[in-house]
């Protein structure tokens, strides 16, 4: 058994600028847990599988392709493979999502 505890794991740098901790990373799949303060906001970018999102706190703004939705914690956002998606923060709290991928990426996610 492996345990995680998020608060152990270092963020590392990332073209967004962002609080992002690769919390598991396995031949089938990989997991994150990102935070967004209040103003930031993920840069529009394509992952090459697709993407589970669930938001664990907060508020925030979710766009994919053309759609765009305000949602709150405990909701579970699907991501297909291969469409521009980004997070914004405009509220005053903390937004904490956790990202999950698969099948794990064997090409690198593009930033638009």
């Amino acid at each position: 058994m492996k345990i995680v505890q998020v608060k152990d794991v270092h963020s590392k740098p990332n073209p967004h600028g962002v609080d992002a901790r690769s919390i598991s990373d396995t031949e089938n799949a990989q997991v994150a847990h990102i935070t967004l303060q209040p103003g930031e906001s993920l840069k529009k970018h394509i992952t090459p599988v697709d993407v589970v999102f669930y938001v664990l706190e907060g508020r925030g703004i979710v766009e994919i392709g053309e759609e765009r939705a305000e949602v709150l914690a405990d909701t579970l956002i699907e991501s297909p493979a291969k469409i521009a998606h980004r997070w914004i923060n405009e509220s005053h709290e903390a937004l904490r999502i956790l990202v999950i991928k698969t099948p794990r990426p064997k090409e690198a996610t593009k930033m638009l």
